[in-house]
């Protein structure tokens, strides 16, 4: 049987060396970013005050920022919520007396700067110790779902595939988390649900080459491991390429579209969605193969004791 022949005849494991060295880069900027700079943690995970009040015409949020920062607060983030009207105020972390009355303190210097017309809707304090237990949790919420992952994909495939899905999902997860260290975008728990829809994303994307490649290695008698593998990616590039850019249209519209306080949220999943494109070709695949992945590793075991029966 000859090899299957698909729309596109793009050698992907010829230029896996090159995509190797190009993750390796990524790799060492994503976690030196980590190490030198950290995360710009949100005050969902180191504490703090927020605050969202409403104005009877659209907010000036480059004013509300100058006002803040004349009033002591320079570290203040100020967000467009929901409609132009409404702004979402998060403060750091401060002392406990300060914390006390930052509310009243910042809504009169706002009521000021407006003459009174601005209505004070709500005020949330995160305390220091929620926010250590959030990031504690957090960072046990990856992990978790990471090794749920791992015994899923080992029941599911080869070991050799298993290992190359969660290589790959190492590999988005870092650069993901990587790029908001090096951009310092604010890290938030929108942000962490971002990132563990990414591990979906990317997972799913990776079954579906691994199913095609498991396919064509029992379906076809001839090529060698690198061909089989660059006959599926070429036959399931279509459906990837479509669902990825699908999915990026409309995160797009969020990102532009949804407003400041989403921002976060729809740039992780745009950062992890490429990404995740990009590993299920190269990462998972180039993984897969370099374990030294066979014909002879995916064929069905035969079972003793059943008699041939065929003339």
């Amino acid at each position: 049987m000859r090899l299957i022949k698909s729309a596109t005849r793009i050698d992907f494991m010829g230029k896996r060396q090159v995509a190797l060295v190009f993750s390796a880069v990524l790799m060492l900027v994503a976690v030196g970013s980590l190490v030198a700079r950290g995360l710009h943690l949100g005050i969902d995970f180191t504490g703090g005050t927020l605050i969202e009040v409403g104005y009877q015409a659209d907010a000036d949020i480059p004013a509300i920022r100058a006002v803040l920062e004349e009033d002591g607060f320079a570290g203040a983030s100020v967000q467009q919520f929901g409609t132009a009207r409404d702004v979402l105020i998060r403060l750091p972390q401060l002392s406990e007396e300060k914390n006390k009355k930052v509310s009243d303190e910042v809504f009169a210097q706002l009521s000021r700067a407006v003459d009174g017309a601005v209505e004070l809707r709500r005020v949330e304090f995160v305390g220091p110790q929620v926010g250590e237990e959030l990031t504690e949790d957090g960072a046990l919420a990856v992990l978790v779902a990471l090794m749920a992952i791992l015994v899923y994909v080992a029941l599911r495939f080869e070991w050799r595939f298993a290992l190359g899905s969660v290589i790959a999902l190492v590999h988005d997860v870092t650069l993901t988390v990587g790029v908001f260290a090096l951009m310092q975008v604010q890290f938030d728990l929108p942000v962490l649900a971002a990132v563990l829809a990414v591990i979906g994303y990317s997972l799913n994307d990776t079954i579906v080459v691994y199913d095609r490649i498991r396919e064509n290695f029992r379906k076809l008698r001839k090529g060698s491991p690198k061909e089989v593998i660059n006959t599926s990616l070429n036959q399931t590039l279509s459906r990837t390429l479509v669902t990825s850019m699908t999915t990026v249209l409309v995160l797009l519209a969020l990102f532009f579209l949804g407003g400041e306080i989403i921002h976060g949220f729809a740039f992780a999943l745009l950062v992890g969605v490429i990404i995740g494109t990009y590993s299920s070709i190269y990462v998972a695949s180039s993984a897969a193969l370099m374990l030294g992945v066979s014909k002879a590793d995916l064929m069905p075991v035969e079972k003793e004791g059943v008699i041939d029966d065929r003339p």
